[in-house]
C-alpha cells in the first residue's frame, strides 16, 4: 500500500504541476519505477539546492524530520509521501525519545527508513541486526524497541524473545507492516506448493532479497528476477507449476507483466488442447472479434425480447460499429498497453496500418447497413462515428491552452460512459427501427438502460485492472476517480441494479420469460467480479476472456430459449 500510494503521488504530481519536481533519494528501491519517473521530469536529488524551487516528494521511506525543515526554508513545497506504516514508527520514537527514553531499531543500518527514523530519536538512537549488536550497547534506564518496516519477522521475534527475557524493561512495539508479515508467511507456504519460485522485484531491494532467502529455505529452485526479460524459458521448460511473489517496491503493472509473459510462456510449452485453447483465446480477444461477436449477441437477446424474428441487420450494425470503436480505442491506447499489456501493445504498434483499414471498412460497411434498416439509424451511426473520430482531438483553440481539457478525451471517465452509451445505441435503440411496431418505446429505454449498465460494469472493470498504467499515461479513467474499493462496490450495486430490473420486468411482463433465463449472466458477471475481489482470479486472459464470454452467453442462451 505505501508503496503504490507513493507511486501513485509522484505520477499525479507529474501528470498535473507544471514546475519542477524532484523526490529526494529514490522514491522507491525499483529501477523500472524511477526510469519510468524520470521519463515522467521527476528528478532525483541527494543534496538539497540553495534557493530552489518546485516540488519535492517525500519518498516511501521517509526522511529526517531536519531534512523536512531545510527544504521549506529553501523555498521548496513539501510532498509527503512517506508511507503511513513509517509514520506510524516515526510517531512512536518521537513520542518517546520526548520522555527521555532511548530507541533501539531492529534493520539496515544503511536503509533510508532507519535513517529517516534515527531522525526523530534525538541523540539516543542506536541501530542494530543482530542480538550481539544489542550485548554491545549499555543498558538504558529507559528504551523502546521498534523494527523497520519490511524487516524480516523470524529476526525481530529472536531479537523480541532474547530482550524480554534478558531485558525485561524494554518497551517492544512490533512495527513490521502487516503486508511485509503476510508475504513473507505466504511465500514459505508457497514455495512448498509449487515447482519453482519466480520473486520479481529490484535486485537492489532488501525486502525483495528477504523474499529470495526465505523461498530458497524449501529447497525449490527461485528466480529473483526485475522484468518478464529475465525469465528463463530453458529452466522453465520442464516446469508443471510455478509461484510467483514480489517486493513491496514492485508495481502491480509489473507483476502483471511477468504473470502475463508467464502465461503466454507455459502456453507455448504445452502443444495440448489447453495451449490450443489459449492461443485461440488470445487471438480472439487481440483483433476484438470475440468482443464483436459478443456486441451481436447482446443485440440479438434485446431484439429477441422486443419481439423480433429476423435478427441480421440491427446484429450486423451492431458487430461492425463495435470491432471499429475498440480497434480505434486500442490504437490510441498503446502507451498505456505498454504497461498493461505488452502484448497487445506490440500487436498493436505492429499492425496498425491494416487494423486502421479494417476499423474504416467496419464503419463504412455498417454505414451502409444501418442506411437500409433507415435514415434515422443512419443519422445516428454517422453522428456517433464522428463524435469517436473527434475524441481524440482538440476541440478548443489554441487560447485556452491554460484549460486542462482540451479533449473530450481528457474530461475524467469519458472513455467508459460514451462507450457505454455507444454499445446501449446499437444494440438497443437502432433494433427499434429495424421491428417497428414490434416494439415500444418503454422497453427499448429499459433495454438501452441495461445495455450502458452491462457495458460499463465491463468496461470499468477493466479500468480496474489497468489503473497502473493508465495513471502513468494520464488517464482520469473511473476506477482511478473513485479507487478500486469504490469502483468494484459501485460495479456490484450495478449488476444487482441488472438482476432486479430483468427479474421486476419479466415477473409483470413487460418482457418476454426470456428475461428471467438472461438472469444468469449479471450473476456470471457477479461471480467474475467476486472471483476477483476475493483473489481465486488473478488478471490474466482467462478471466478478460470470463468477462467477455458474459454476451456471447446471453446469445447462446436467447438461441436456445428460442
Amino acid at each position: 500500500m505505501g508503496v503504490r500510494r507513493a507511486v501513485e503521488i509522484g505520477l499525479d504530481a507529474a501528470n498535473i504541476s507544471r514546475g519542477n519536481i524532484y523526490t529526494y533519494g529514490p522514491l522507491i528501491h525499483n529501477p523500472q519505477v524511477l526510469n519510468l519517473l524520470k521519463e515522467k521530469g521527476i528528478t532525483v536529488v541527494h543534496d538539497i539546492p540553495s534557493g530552489g524551487s518546485g516540488t519535492v516528494i517525500i519518498r516511501a521511506h521517509g526522511v529526517t524530520p531536519e531534512i523536512k525543515r531545510n527544504f521549506e526554508k529553501e523555498g521548496f513545497e513539501i510532498i509527503d509521501a512517506t508511507c503511513p506504516h513509517v509514520i506510524k514508527v516515526q510517531n512512536i520514537i518521537r513520542k518517546h525519545a520526548k520522555q527521555e527514553y532511548a530507541s533501539i531499531i531492529i534493520g539496515d543500518k544503511n536503509h533510508p527508513e532507519v535513517i529517516g527514523l534515527l531522525g526523530y530519536s534525538g541523540d539516543k538512537g542506536y541501530v542494530v541486526g543482530k542480538i550481539s549488536d544489542i550485548n554491545s550497547l549499555p543498558v538504558f534506564d529507559k528504551a523502546i524497541v521498534v523494527a523497520q518496516t519490511t524487516q524480516n519477522r523470524l529476526l525481530f521475534r529472536e531479537i523480541k524473545d532474547w530482550i524480554t527475557t534478558e531485558i525485561p524493561h524494554y518497551k517492544i512495539f512490533d512495527t513490521i507492516c502487516d503486508s511485509t508479515e503476510k508475504r513473507q508467511i505466504e511465500v514459505n507456504r508457497l514455495a512448498k506448493m509449487v515447482d519453482v519460485v519466480i520473486v520479481v522485484g529490484g535486485h537492489s531491494s532488501g525486502n525483495t532479497q528477504r523474499l529470495a532467502d526465505i523461498a530458497k529455505q524449501s529447497g525449490k529452485p527461485v528466480y529473483q528476477i526485475e522484468t518478464e526479460a529475465e525469465l528463463d524459458a530453458k529452466a522453465l521448460a520442464s516446469v508443471k507449476s510455478v509461484g510467483i511473489t514480489a517486493g513491496a517496491s514492485t508495481p502491480n503493472w509489473i507483476i502483471k507483466r511477468v504473470y502475463r509473459a508467464l502465461e503466454t510462456l507455459l502456453s507455448k510449452k504445452n502443444q495440448g488442447l489447453s495451449g490450443y485453447i489459449y492461443t485461440i483465446q488470445r487471438i480472439l480477444m487481440l483483433t476484438n472479434i470475440y468482443l464483436s461477436v459478443g456486441a451481436g449477441c447482446l443485440c440479438y437477446a434485446w431484439s429477441a425480447l422486443q419481439g423480433a424474428k429476423h435478427f441480421f441487420p440491427p446484429m450486423s450494425v451492431s458487430m461492425l460499429y463495435v470491432y471499429s470503436i475498440h480497434i480505434f480505442n486500442n490504437l490510441t491506447g498503446v502507451g498505456a498497453d505498454v504497461f498493461n499489456d505488452p502484448d497487445r501493445a506490440s500487436f498493436y504498434t505492429r499492425n496498425k496500418a491494416v487494423l486502421e483499414i479494417l476499423a474504416g471498412i467496419a464503419v463504412v460497411t455498417g454505414l451502409i447497413t444501418s442506411y437500409t434498416i433507415g435514415s434515422v439509424p443512419f443519422v445516428i451511426l454517422l453522428f456517433m462515428s464522428i463524435m469517436g473520430l473527434l475524441y481524440n482531438l482538440n476541440f478548443l483553440p489554441k487560447s485556452f491552452i491554460s484549460c486542462r481539457y482540451q479533449r473530450i478525451r481528457d474530461i475524467p471517465g469519458s472513455k467508459t460512459v460514451l462507450i457505454s452509451i455507444a454499445w446501449g445505441v446499437v444494440t438497443a435503440i437502432i433494433p427499434v427501427f429495424y421491428l417497428q411496431q414490434k416494439s415500444t418505446t418503454s422497453v427499448a429505454v429499459l433495454l438501452f438502460v441495461l445495455s450502458i449498465c452491462l457495458v460499463f460494469v465491463r468496461t470499468s472493470f477493466f479500468d480496474i485492472l489497468d489503473m497502473q498504467g493508465d495513471r502513468i499515461v494520464g488517464k482520469e479513467t473511473i476506477a482511478i476517480i473513485l479507487g478500486e474499493k469504490r469502483t468494484v462496490h459501485l460495479l456490484k450495486l450495478v449488476l444487482l441494479f441488472i438482476i432486479a430490473a430483468l427479474f421486476l420486468a419479466s415477473l409483470f411482463h413487460f418482457i418476454s420469460t426470456l428475461g428471467f433465463a438472461l438472469l444468469i449472466c449479471p450473476l456470471f458477471l457477479l461471480m467474475i467480479l467476486l472471483a476477483y475481489e476475493h483473489g481465486y482470479l488473478l488478471p490474466s486472459i482467462k478471466l478478460e476472456f470470463y468477462v467477455e464470454t458474459n454476451f456471447i452467453l446471453l446469445g447462446i442462451i436467447t438461441f436456445l430459449w428460442s
